[in-house]
This record gives C-alpha cells, structure tokens and sequence, in this order.
C-alpha cells in the first residue's frame, strides 16, 4: 500500500466520531420565552408567594414571646468575673415579670447567650464523637484538647471544651406565687439521644480539675439520658443564640406575675458575652420569626410588579416575534444529519 494512503487512513482514523452527546445535541427543554409565559410565570409566583407570606408573618405576630436579659441585673458587684467565680457566693437572684398576652402550653423556654462563638474551629473540634457513643472508646480523646484527663490521669468523660463548658444557669418559676413545673423531658433531638449518645456510656471526672468549666454531670445516668448536655453539644452556628431549656405544660394567663429564681452560675463575663430567659409559645411555623413572611411577601410582591410592567411594556410596545424555526435547535445541521 502507498505510504501517503496509509497516513491518510491513520488521520482518518483518529478523527473523532459524531456524536449528538458530544455535540450538545441531545433532547432537552428549551423553552422559548414569549412574553405571555414570562408574565405568567411572575404572575403564579406572586400569587403564590403572597399568601403565604401573609400567613407566616400572621403566625409569627400570634406568637408570644417574653425575652428578659438578666446578665446584668443579677451581678450586685462590680468585679462580675470575680463574683462569678467565688464558689462561696449565693448567686441566686429573683426577677418578677408581667406577661402581656395570654400564652397557650405548652410554652418553651430558652436560655439565649450573646457573643458566645460555638462555631470556632478550635471549639467545634474539641470532642469525641466515638466517646460519646461507645462505652470502650474512652481513650479515644486525641481530638479533645485541652480537656483530655481528668486529676488523676484517667481519661474525662465527655472530654472537649464543648462539654466542659456546658451550661449550668437553673431557672424556678412561679406564677402568682404558684410553683409550676417544668418539663424538662424530650429537649433534645431523638436521633441524637439515639445516634450520638450512648446508652451504656457514663461520664467519668466530668467537672474534677482545678478550672470548673460549667455544669457537672450525673455519674449514674448514662449520656444518652443527659438532655442538657445534648442540647448543649449541637453547637450554634451564630454568636447569639438559644437553646431549649423545658417546657412549661399549663397555660398562663395575661397579666398574670412570673416569679424567676435564677441560679446565675454561668460566666459570660470573662468574654463580655450576655445572657436572657426566653419564654416562648409556638405555632406551625415555630417560634417567632418575622424573616420567613417578610421574605415571601417581598419575593412575591417584586414578582407581581415585574408581571405588572412586562404587562404594560408588552401593551404599549408590542414586538413581533421571530421565526422560531430559525433558532439553531430547529434547524438540521449541515454537516451530519440527525
């Protein structure tokens, strides 16, 4: 065979083969937007997003929410972070409270922290995931730095800073004078009591050396029955947040008088951070948030007014339409036939 014939069958050869999936060409939606389905496509998502932006924002303002920041109020001294410190001090403290409508059961309550950083890189690390979930893991504390062994040498269970710092403010409530209960039963999220927590894990030198960082554990109730602590351990994403400390199963009436007895143990006073009682009810949108309805009612709103003017445009300066058989979709390519 010629030598030139065969270079021409090898570059022949290596050229690529057609393909429609090479070339873009396979069957897709390509919808050609006409002004009549633009301003439909506006106009249903106005009119869908608007209602619902109404009744999210009419379940938020249903809502009753009393927020009392007592950070401040419950320190008598001038030197906080020493007063917060002293183990000899009776840190209790009574605040009285005026709830302005009726609230229905069962009504949450939160503690809110402010300027508390959960979501540090250091912070968010300091844990043992494996720990906490098998009772022959708790030498596995590598990722728990610096709460890793207890005084005497033994490995901490829970270790990390996470559990170390848990939250230890108690709250009593009264209402005229009437001690009332609260729940704190199913606080925290079953696949983490079920996944996360143990059942056959219990703390071990929680709370034993020289720095106390927060609330000490119950040595004869296994991790999986510690709600404070699993509430605790799923950390926040913002500085400021609340998280759920019980319930309260009975109504509670407007104008009627909370008695408070707050336990202020917890120290955000070395960091400047704050702390508040939140009582809450609920509705099929959660607590209160304005945000949801706001952001509906606008994202609907601005879609109802594009719709209103492509309208109007569309009136007054009418386009003809092109051929649409001339889009390139349309159109059977030169080079290789369908």
């Amino acid at each position: 065979m010629d030598p030139l014939e065969m270079q021409h069958d090898s570059k022949k050869s290596n050229k690529p083969k057609y393909s429609k999936f090479t070339q873009q060409e396979l069957p897709a939606c390509k919808p050609l937007l006409t002004p009549a389905i633009v301003i439909s496509t506006f106009l249903l998502v106005g009119i869908l997003f608007v209602p619902i932006g109404l009744a999210s924002l009419s379940a938020s303002q249903e809502i009753v929410e009393l927020v009392h920041r007592y950070d401040t109020s419950c320190v008598p001294s001038a030197d906080k972070v020493g007063f917060i410190q002293d183990t000899k001090t009776d840190k209790s403290c009574t605040r009285t409270l005026t709830v302005p409508k009726h609230m229905k059961s069962p009504i949450q309550i939160y503690y809110q922290i402010g300027d508390f950083y959960q979501n540090h890189r250091r912070y968010v690390k300091s844990r043992s995931d494996k720990q906490l979930l098998y009772k022959d893991a708790a030498h596995l504390t590598k990722d728990c730095e610096p709460e890793v062994y207890g005084a005497d040498g033994a490995p901490i269970v829970p270790c990390g800073l996470i559990a170390w710092s848990l939250f230890n403010d108690t709250y009593t409530i009264s209402v005229n004078k009437k001690a009332i209960e609260v729940n704190k039963k199913d606080i925290a999220w079953q696949s983490d009591k079920n996944k996360k927590f143990g059942s056959d894990v219990y703390p071990r030198n929680f709370q034993n050396g020289n720095l106390i960082g927060g609330a000490k554990l119950n040595e004869s109730i296994p991790l999986s029955e510690q709600e404070d602590l699993i509430v605790w351990m799923r950390t926040a994403a913002l500085p400021t947040f609340r998280k759920l400390y019980g319930r309260i199963e009975t109504d509670i009436m407007e104008n009627d008088q909370l008695t408070v007895v707050i336990q202020n143990n917890y120290n955000t006073y070395s960091f400047g951070g704050s702390k508040a009682l939140v009582l809450s009810t609920t509705s099929w949108i959660g607590g209160k948030n304005n945000f949801i309805g706001v952001a509906y009612l606008s994202v609907g709103g601005f879609c109802l007014f594009l719709a209103l003017l492509f309208l109007v445009l569309y009136m007054i300066k009418p386009r003809t339409l092109g051929d649409p058989s001339f889009l390139s979709w349309n159109r059977c390519t030169l080079d290789y036939p369908n």
